[in-house]
């Protein structure tokens, strides 16, 4: 009897297991009918795109030519939100807390989403849990110059330099915890060299102290760097992205010039608030990523230091906690203390 009774009991716990999978697999299925028909129909109304610049900027600009097309593609305009201030997290909050609709994107940057961790206490959203990277835009790599006075051709004599006379070089940023400093930071952690952080306001103040030799190195952006190298004021020793600019093959990164492993480019992404559907994130993706490709995209924006990069919702995931896991700890050895 007890073990015909255990029989019917398993039979019974069988048929409920059964069903709660049918009803888990109906639910599942009613959900993705429910988020492929709202993608079928979206967009039927105007979408914002959210950032935490300036207008007039590179960042600026490159967000409405992309937003131009994008919104010829997708029949509704995709109307540019600038949203600066409080180093660009007030932008970010602002997408995070936006309905998962379709309806808001942010152009966020590493500053925004990995950097802004390292140096705030608390920020009033989670950059892996509030997000849902559709995709990379762009990176911008940064470019390692030293002044003309300094008695070195490349960065291994740079290293090299460094190490006999530690402490006696001083890199210029603009900034502590910018990436300019960070790209520096971890230049000196990588190369085991000891050298002096000397902040400015901005490049223009740093670079003018640069070639006067006040400061001996520095890494900055393209735009600002380049022009003062290549009219022989500043000699530009590599460049720091994961592989060399198209826009300039003939300058080695940091990592082939000496210290294996180094990458320090700087990216901005397309994301959306956390729960926006997969369908939306897709499409988003695929004319995004189209749309900035466009060679004649390419060439207005290489001019301005922009490498143009695009990736998948998933691989982009990835790149943001690999950042923070990378990032975040550099900062601390550097010795930012969050705000």
């Amino acid at each position: 009897m007890t073990t015909h009774r255990r029989v019917q009991q398993s039979e019974v716990a069988l048929r409920l297991t059964v069903a709660l999978s049918i009803g888990v697999a109906l639910l599942s299925a009613a959900v993705g009918t429910r988020a492929q028909s709202a993608a079928d129909g979206w967009p039927t109304k105007p979408i914002r795109l959210v950032l935490g610049h300036s207008p007039g900027g590179t960042v600026d600009t490159f967000a409405r030519t992309m937003a131009k097309t994008l919104g010829e593609r997708l029949g509704q305009p995709v109307i540019v939100d600038n949203r600066v201030g409080g180093n660009q997290v007030i932008a970010a909050e602002i997408a995070a807390r936006a309905p998962a609709d379709g309806y808001t994107l942010y152009l966020a940057s590493q500053t925004a989403l990995v950097l802004n961790v390292g140096a705030r206490r608390k920020l009033p959203f989670d950059s892996i849990k509030d997000f849902s990277p559709i995709t990379l835009v762009y990176t911008i790599p940064l470019y390692l110059v030293v002044s003309p006075q300094l008695p070195v051709e490349s960065v291994k004599q740079l290293i090299e330099y460094a190490r006999a006379k530690p402490g006696a070089l001083a890199f210029a940023s603009i900034g502590t915890g910018s990436s300019v400093h960070l790209a520096a930071e971890m230049f000196r952690s990588m190369t085991g060299t000891d050298m002096l952080h000397v902040p400015y306001k901005g490049s223009v103040e740093a670079l003018a102290d640069l070639i006067g030799g006040r400061v001996q190195l520095m890494f900055d952006g393209g735009v600002t760097a380049l022009p003062q190298a290549k009219a022989g004021k500043l000699r530009l020793l590599a460049m720091t992205g994961s592989k060399r600019s198209p826009a300039l093959p003939d300058v080695p990164t940091v990592a082939e010039s000496g210290v294996p492993g180094y990458a320090g480019e700087f990216w901005f992404g397309i994301v959306a608030p956390a729960g926006t559907p997969l369908p939306v994130v897709n499409r988003l993706a695929k004319e995004i990523g189209s749309i900035v490709t466009e060679p004649l995209l390419v060439k207005q924006f290489a001019g301005q230091g922009v490498d143009v990069v695009t990736s998948s919702p998933a691989d982009f995931s990835r790149l943001i906690r690999d950042d923070l896991a990378k990032w975040v700890p550099i900062m601390k050895q550097a010795g930012i203390v969050p705000e």
